[in-house]
């Protein structure tokens, strides 16, 4: 599902500029066999995209709201909101590698918001991640109707695509879909979140029943960059889980704040989440492991070796 509009003269693809309504697609994605877990694989510049090295778009079909929603199988739904300085074929080949790599049981489903990808555009992405908010709010209002609560939609939202997922869950609160939030279980990677912004939120929005998980990196350089951007606030993703104040928020407001600055990766930090998501390392599937039998709310942090989880600050407790 997609808020961009459909390129001029290219009415297949979509684009940076912002559509009236949403719209709906499916799409058949080749992995090549030779894939390494964790990655896309482009073809060379300029040079065509052959199935044996690369990932290639085989089929693309426009769906109606109704079509799409009667392809949601009971198993499982989960759903990717991008990031900031993203185009549309980067997002969808994202949810491609992080569905094939996770072995995703069940309908991987993308919701991509009108990024103009490209790095100087950062205010202009900012108001096309807000304007979709209420498209957002749609969708998971209607890939949750008669969902069990025990079986959640598993909703990624990665940087600022983190920040627009906070402002629809916000948004169902007040309207009173508790009903919506109940069946979402939301983690949050490396967040471009103000993180007085996100107290404000997470404090009208409650405990979820599924806590939202937050994964943070000391060294992520561009959440940094977004904050000199912001009079140098904070960011939520770069957040010290040391930090006694930090504890705190996730103690009282229920959620699980996870510090991965531990886990190798040839990624820049600010991707960081692929790799352990994609279980691309021992130590990601060590950490991947241990994060999943963690309910508790708290601050939390992995070894040097990736290969363990640490309560920081009474984290453990209920």
């Amino acid at each position: 599902m997609t808020t961009r509009a459909p390129e001029a003269e290219a009415p297949w693809a979509y684009g940076a500029n912002r559509a009236a309504r949403p719209h709906y697609s499916a799409y058949a994605i080749s992995i090549p066999p030779g894939h390494e877990s964790g990655k896309i694989e482009w073809p060379p510049n300029g040079a065509v995209a052959d199935p044996a090295t690369d990932f290639v778009t085989l089929r693309q079909q426009d769906l109606s709201r109704s079509s799409f929603l009667s392809r949601m199988g009971r198993d499982g739904v989960g759903v990717y909101v991008h990031g900031y300085n993203t185009s549309y074929q980067e997002a969808l080949y994202r949810l491609a590698q992080l569905a094939t790599d996770a072995h995703l049981e069940g309908t991987p489903v993308l919701f991509s918001w009108p990024s103009q990808a490209h790095v100087a555009a950062y205010m202009a992405d900012r108001d096309g991640s807000d304007y979709s908010r209420t498209a957002l709010v749609g969708l998971l209002t209607d890939l949750t109707a008669g969902r069990s609560p025990n079986r959640p939609v598993i909703v990624l939202g990665h940087s600022m695509g983190g920040r627009l997922t906070m402002e629809a869950l916000l948004q169902l609160r007040l309207t009173g879909r508790g009903d919506v939030l109940d069946r979402l279980e939301v983690v949050l990677a490396a967040p471009d979140i103000d993180i007085d912004l996100f107290r404000d939120q997470i404090s009208v929005i409650g405990r979820m029943r599924h806590p939202i998980t937050i994964l943070v990196s000391a060294d992520d350089q561009a959440l940094r960059v977004s904050a000199r951007l912001a009079a140098r606030r904070t960011r939520l993703g770069q957040v010290d889980v040391r930090d006694p104040a930090v504890q705190a928020l996730a103690l009282q407001n229920g959620v699980r704040i996870v510090d991965i600055t531990n886990l190798p990766t040839d990624d820049p930090a600010h991707s960081r989440y692929v790799g352990l998501l994609s279980g691309d390392s021992r130590e990601a599937n060590a950490a991947l492991s241990s994060l999943n039998g963690v309910r508790q709310a708290g601050a939390f942090i992995f070894g040097q070796l990736g290969d363990a989880l640490y309560g920081i600050g009474g984290a453990l407790s209920d």
